[in-house]
């Protein structure tokens, strides 16, 4: 072989060698550079094969409650079976990277620990707060009305500078036969012990919007609610199908000189993904803790979202809300 042909042959095969090496590369860094899926997975963007309605090309904001363990904290469900029909103790812990019980936490809306428990089929909501142990296990009672598919979902700042606000989720079992009720249609409105709250707005995905609860008992407008949980009406949304959590803060506040106890109720709040949800508003009025529940299908930005009626109510330390 003359030295052109030598040179020629060189050449080729660095490149040939240069373009395995960029493939490979190109392999490593998807495997190296790819975050835990137990520790993000809820902030990947909604596919179109996504079974609660996502669509593919937005960025939805990121779901709560979808996975156990998040950002080194996991929720330890130490009674993940109950029994329908009679109060159970319902007992768990927050564990931390190290595996210890988590035992000091920012204090958000009067608490240190919010949880939600749902059925699957959404047809049974309740907003408990748990009383903790010196060991950091979490303790409260709970009746569920019927056996079923549930979920709770733990709430939580832990304490310490740049602690993220998180959502843990797990299932509860509940023995024996059930069938699952049907999401409620459509409604802007929900009724609860005589009081009706109307909805306006929209809930969208990829878009802050705005929504307002005006609450009316009897025809006239409430215009004296009572603080609750520091604020005079709390929103929690589920995603209906996989029951992703979205936490509603309210805009405003008792006390801050502009905020007025009703009759209406604002927030602000941006939807994971378009699909159907399941949304309660937990109001206090003489004295009482009441849920008006509706469903919503929330749309795109550019979307018609409309909503769906339900309403349950619940005594301060009865089965809906103990403290």
């Amino acid at each position: 072989m003359n030295s052109a042909a030598k040179i020629t042959a060189f050449i080729a095969a660095l490149a040939a060698t240069f373009g395995a090496a960029h493939g490979l590369g190109g392999s490593v860094g998807s495997i190296a550079g790819g975050s835990d899926p137990a520790a993000h997975a809820e902030h990947a963007p909604s596919t179109s094969s996504d079974p609660a309605g996502g669509h593919g090309g937005h960025a939805d904001t990121p779901a709560g409650g979808l996975q156990i363990s998040e950002a080194g904290y996991t929720l330890d469900l130490k009674t993940p079976r109950l029994e329908a029909e009679r109060e159970s103790e319902l007992r768990f812990a927050i564990r931390d990277q190290a595996g210890r019980q988590v035992t000091t936490y920012q204090r958000e809306h009067d608490k240190a620990l919010h949880l939600i428990l749902a059925s699957r089929d959404l047809a049974t909501y309740q907003h408990l707060h748990p009383t903790r142990a010196a060991d950091g296990t979490w303790s409260t009672p709970v009746s569920l009305p019927a056996a079923g598919d549930y979920r709770v979902f733990a709430d939580f700042t832990p304490a310490g500078k740049n602690a993220p606000s998180l959502t843990l989720g797990a299932d509860v079992s509940t023995p024996g036969p059930y069938k699952p009720a049907e999401l409620p249609k459509a409604s802007r409105t929900a009724t609860v012990d005589g009081y009706t709250v109307t909805l306006n707005g929209d809930l969208r995905s990829g878009t802050a919007e705005e929504l307002t609860l005006t609450v009316s008992k009897d025809g006239r407008p409430v215009t004296d609610l009572q603080p609750y949980l520091g604020a005079y009406g709390h929103l929690v949304a589920l995603r209906a199908g996989d029951l992703a959590y979205l936490h509603v803060h309210p805009n405003g506040e008792p006390g801050d000189g502009t905020t007025k106890p009703g009759p209406t109720i604002s927030f602000t709040a941006t939807a994971p993904s378009s699909a159907a949800y399941r949304l309660f508003l937990d109001f206090k009025h003489n004295g009482t803790v009441r849920t008006a529940a509706f469903t919503f299908q929330a749309g795109t930005s550019s979307g018609a979202p409309q909503p769906a009626e339900a309403g349950t109510e619940h005594q301060e330390g009865g089965d809906g809300h103990q403290h």
